[in-house]
């Protein structure tokens, strides 16, 4: 049975992945604590705020954790498919400050909190982070950035602060709502549901004191980018 997770800190976790693991917080009697552009769905406190604005984000993250924190998740993300000379210099490097810069940003804030509570990390890269794609340099940057950010991490803050690197497949989010229908899953692709990845972001939260998940892999059976 997962144990009670805590105040946990989820960016992007007002809506796919991330609003799974507010929810899953919730559900285990946790406090979900949400970094987002949006105000989530269901009762969470949480700061509205684009994690491309370093100082901003880190002033979010310090209110939050106040009163303690336990967790972090880094589930905000974003993408711009294209190929390298199709897509606008801005758009090309808002995808990096988003999944990678945001993601520093966020546990940068968080460390002084989580060392005080011995508490976790879980980065969110994915299967474009340790297997490359064609049009995706972008996406695939900045996610082979969170993989070797996440694992300098561990290394940095072993006997701190706990941390995990989650490599998601595809799943059945609105991640993919605004791609050209060329960089859309096919009408037969097999996607995960974000609650059954979230269930295993739980898992690496409850793990006993000293045992660490390092990584984590969660995809579809027949996740065409893996391995």
């Amino acid at each position: 049975m997962t144990a009670n997770p805590g105040r946990v800190l989820i960016s992007g976790g007002a809506s796919g992945l991330g609003a799974a693991i507010a929810d899953a917080v919730a559900a285990h009697g946790g406090i979900p604590l949400v970094l987002d552009k949006q105000a989530p769905s269901g009762p969470a406190e949480y700061r509205t705020v684009d994690v491309t604005d370093s100082a901003e984000t880190e002033r979010a993250v310090a209110e939050l954790a106040a009163d303690g924190l336990d967790a972090v998740v880094t589930a905000a993300g974003t993408d711009a498919c294209g190929a390298l000379d199709q897509v606008s210099t801005a758009d090309w490097e808002r995808v990096v400050r988003v999944n990678l810069i945001g993601t520093a940003a966020v546990v940068r804030a968080a460390l002084p909190a989580l060392k005080r509570s011995h508490g976790r990390v879980v980065t969110v890269a994915s299967t474009l982070g340790i297997r490359p794609a064609g049009d995706a340099t972008a996406y695939c940057a900045s996610k082979f950035g969170v993989v070797g950010f996440t694992r300098a991490l561990a290394m940095e803050t072993a006997g701190e602060v706990g941390v995990t690197l989650l490599i998601p497949g595809g799943m059945q989010t609105h991640f993919f709502d605004d791609r050209p229908d060329q960089y859309k899953p096919g009408a037969d692709a097999v996607l995960n549901r974000p609650q059954d990845v979230a269930a295993s972001v739980l898992h690496a939260l409850s793990a006993p004191r000293g045992c660490e998940i390092r990584e984590l892999v969660v995809c579809p059976d027949r996740e065409p980018s893996w391995p």
